[in-house]
C-alpha cells in the first residue's frame, strides 16, 4: 500500500489528528483539508447529512486528495456500501457489540463474494475510467474499515475484534461507555480503563486505537492508553471555540 495512505500511517501506528465534521457542507471539507489534519470523519450517524450533501463533500475530499472517513448510522450492508461507492477512504461503524459484527463490517467493506459490489460507473472506480484489478488493487490497500467499542460486551469481547482480519482500527466511544458505565464524566476510571483494555487489544494484534477527545489536554494520557488516532472535538467544537474566545476578549476591554 503507498506508504502515505491513511490506512498505512494507521497500521504503522503514526500519531494522527482528525475531528468529526456535523455540518453538511463541503466547504467544511475543502476547510479542514487546509487546516493540516490528517482526516476527517464526516458524521452521517449524528448529523443531517443527507445522500447528496455526503456525495458533494465526498467529491471535494477527493478532488484534495483528503482523506474521509464516514461514521454511518448503522452497519448495515447497503450504508457501507453507499458512501464507499461515492469514494470515502473508510468507514467507522457504530456500535460493534461481536465479532460477528466486526466480520460483517469488513466484509462488506472490500470486494469479494459475498462483500462489497462492484460498480464501475462509481466515484471510487472512476466513473468507469479505471480497470477492475487497478480499482481493486487499491480497496485492499487503502479502504480503511474502523469499529466502534461503545458498550462494555464490545470492551469484553475487544480482542477478539482486534483480531478480525480487515478490521483496521477500535474507536472507543467514551460517551456511550461512560452512559453505560453509569457515570457522567468520559475521564472516568471506567472509561480509561476500557481504553486501555482496547489499546492494549489493538497493540498486540497491530490494529489502530482511536478514540474521541473534546481537547488536545488529555492527549498525553490517553496515547499512554494506546490511543495513536485522535478524533479531537468537531468543526461545532472549533467555531464555538473560537467565537467564545472573541466575546470573551473583548469583554475586557470595557
Amino acid at each position: 500500500m503507498p506508504a502515505d495512505s491513511l490506512r498505512a500511517r494507521m497500521l504503522r501506528g503514526d500519531i494522527l489528528s482528525g475531528t468529526f465534521v456535523k455540518t453538511p457542507s463541503h466547504d467544511i471539507v475543502e476547510i479542514m483539508a487546509l487546516a493540516g489534519l490528517d482526516y476527517i470523519t464526516i458524521d452521517t450517524e449524528h448529523a443531517p447529512f443527507d445522500r447528496k450533501s455526503l456525495d458533494a463533500c465526498l467529491a471535494v475530499a477527493r478532488a484534495l486528495d483528503f482523506p474521509v472517513l464516514v461514521r454511518v448510522p448503522s452497519g448495515d450492508r447497503q450504508e457501507i456500501l453507499k458512501v464507499l461507492d461515492s469514494g470515502a477512504t473508510g468507514v467507522v461503524v457504530p456500535h460493534v457489540d461481536s465479532v460477528q459484527k466486526a466480520q460483517e463490517a469488513a466484509r462488506w467493506s472490500r470486494f469479494g463474494h459475498g462483500g462489497r459490489g462492484y460498480a464501475g460507473s462509481t466515484r471510487w472506480a472512476g466513473f468507469a475510467t479505471r480497470k477492475m484489478p487497478e480499482v481493486l488493487a487499491q480497496s485492499d490497500a487503502e479502504t480503511v474499515v474502523v469499529v466502534q467499542i461503545e458498550e462494555p460486551e464490545a470492551v469484553d469481547a475487544c480482542e477478539q475484534i482486534a483480531a478480525v482480519p480487515g478490521v483496521d482500527g477500535l474507536f472507543v466511544g467514551p460517551a456511550d461507555l461512560a452512559v453505560c458505565y453509569g457515570v457522567t464524566d468520559i475521564t472516568d476510571r471506567s472509561v480509561r480503563s476500557a481504553i486501555e483494555s482496547v489499546g492494549n487489544a489493538c497493540k498486540k494484534h497491530n490494529k489502530t486505537c482511536i478514540t474521541f477527545a473534546p481537547d488536545t489536554s488529555s492527549a498525553k494520557q490517553l496515547h499512554d492508553l494506546g490511543v495513536t488516532m485522535f478524533h479531537i472535538a468537531s468543526e461545532h467544537g472549533f467555531a464555538m471555540a473560537g467565537a467564545r474566545q472573541v466575546a470573551e476578549s473583548l469583554k475586557t476591554i470595557a
